[in-house]
């Protein structure tokens, strides 16, 4: 009589951007403010996310994604996963150290390694706590209406002021970066944005802030 063979057995996985060993990544130092940036053109679910631009009025296509060597990127962990068993009710927190003038560049690398490991665009929302990521200053000179339709649109990266987070909705990761405000801004920035992750929130810039706000357990 022929065998049955076993039914196979079904993992399964949580979802986010799986961990990585840090052993490969060195840490230097971050990477300088950065300066003039391309102009971004208009974007579909199949183009890149967010660049870097600059101001200017007309809208270009958007630079290709630069590659991610260890030379001049901010001392980061690369985004982790929560695990199965841990309580998927509440996100995991990750910090990633900073100072505020890195604030801005941590965050960006941590969207570029999240993109790397699979995450999709339309999945992560960033905060800034100071100056304005460029790409949001830029946007919004076309209007507050045609710059939170793109946000409504989910299909790619939004960058947004954490002041305004409460008209953005819930996504799946959020990165803040801590580049700037007072410790009230800061107070109030970390407490929504933890709200509005499903699953990871990931705070670039300086840990004992965050470790105030959210607490030393994280």
């Amino acid at each position: 009589m022929p065998l049955t063979p076993e039914e196979p057995q079904i993992h399964e996985r949580a979802q986010g951007p799986s961990a990585a060993p840090a052993t490969g990544r060195t840490a230097p130092t971050p990477r300088p403010v950065p300066g003039p940036r391309p102009v971004p053109g208009p974007r579909s679910a199949s183009t890149p996310r967010p660049g870097r631009p600059g101001p200017g009025p007309a809208r270009q296509a958007p630079p290709a994604q630069r590659s991610h060597s260890s030379a001049g990127a901010p001392q980061a962990a690369r985004p982790s996963t929560p695990s199965a068993s841990s309580d998927l009710s509440a996100p995991q927190i990750q910090l990633v150290p900073a100072p505020a003038g890195g604030a801005l560049d941590a965050a960006e690398e941590a969207v570029d390694l999240l993109l790397d490991s699979g995450r999709a665009p339309g999945d992560i929302l960033v905060l800034t706590t100071g100056e304005q990521h460029p790409w949001a200053t830029h946007e919004l000179s076309f209007g507050e209406d045609a710059y939170w339709a793109q946000h409504d649109a989910g299909e790619d990266v939004f960058f947004a002021d954490a002041a305004a987070a409460d008209r953005a909705t819930s996504r799946a990761v959020v990165v803040v970066a801590l580049n700037g405000g007072d410790d009230a801004a800061v107070g109030r920035a970390l407490p929504s944005a933890l709200r509005r992750a499903g699953a990871l929130l990931i705070v670039c810039g300086d840990s004992e802030r965050a470790n105030a706000v959210l607490g030393a357990g994280v």
